[in-house]
């Protein structure tokens, strides 16, 4: 049985809540990445990578000034190197909020939104809102090769380096797969996702690459958590010249979180939202 990390004692993950009636930026609870960086020997500080934690939002209502509901989807950016990640639970309680309460204008709505947020994360957020047939939200497909296919035997189900093996030649190439799980690191309740990893260097196994993804299956940990796993395992491993991480999860709540990391210069590819989101 999991054991609740200090950094959620207060947290509303896992607990019943009653939804608020009307906005609260109270509800926000921020959790210290530092804590679950120092196990991977990142330092406060001094990060590998870049990146950003995507997060779109399903459920987004509020109502206008005459009190009409409007509805939108939102599409929010954290910098990788903000100090605080947000967790999902009150950040779905901190939306509900909106549901009954009155704003002025759309962009009234994001400037509440990126200032509330930027101060539970302690760095800028980004806030786009969306129609909810707005063109930029359709779904699209991971560019590269699929690993999916491939005929292996899996007999651990915990993540490790040592399942990465790597070649000689140097080759620049784009991979995923669907076959990501990890679980809440509190509830234990299951996360599903694809991954994609994008270098250059030396070739990658393909078959101990689809194991170690395989790896994190009954591995507990925050999405974002698994990404910078997965991205200093492969650096350690490796040692690519560029590297791309990207996970996407599957939408649970109402809210899907895709978080990326990388070596200086990469950009995951956008837009960019599979069918399972």
């Amino acid at each position: 049985m999991s054991q609740r990390p200090d950094t959620l004692e207060h947290a509303p993950l896992g607990r019943e809540s009653a939804y608020p009636e009307h906005y609260d930026a109270g509800l926000l609870y921020p959790i210290p990445r530092a804590a679950n960086r120092t196990p991977l020997g990142i330092e406060e500080g001094k990060l590998p990578f870049v990146g950003e934690d995507e997060w779109h939002a399903f459920e987004v209502s509020w109502l206008n000034a005459r009190g009409k509901p409007l509805v939108a989807v939102a599409r929010f950016r954290l910098p990788a190197e903000s100090p605080n990640l947000i967790e999902s639970k009150s950040w779905k309680l901190y939306l509900n909020g909106f549901n009954q309460t009155r704003f002025d204008s759309r962009e009234q709505v994001i400037e509440i939104l990126e200032r509330d947020l930027a101060q539970a994360a302690g760095a800028p957020v980004s806030v786009e809102l969306f129609d909810v047939d707005d063109a930029a939200l359709a779904v699209c497909r991971l560019p590269g090769e699929c690993l999916d296919e491939l005929d292996i035997e899996i007999d651990a189900y915990t993540p490790s380096a040592e399942h990465l093996k790597v070649g000689e030649e140097i080759v620049e190439e784009t991979l995923y797969s669907h076959l990501l799980k990890s679980n809440c690191p509190v509830t234990g309740q299951p996360d599903w996702g694809s991954v994609l990893i994008r270098y250059r260097g030396p070739r990658l196994d393909r078959e101990s690459l689809l194991r170690y993804l395989i790896g994190y299956r009954q591995h507990q940990d925050f999405h974002e958590h698994c990404v910078e796993h997965i991205f200093t395992d492969l650096m350690a491993r490796a040692k690519p010249e560029r590297l791309l991480v990207l996970a996407r999860y599957v939408r649970r709540g109402g809210l899907d979180i895709s978080p990326w990391r990388a070596t200086p210069g990469e950009r995951p590819p956008e837009p960019l939202r599979l069918a399972r989101q």
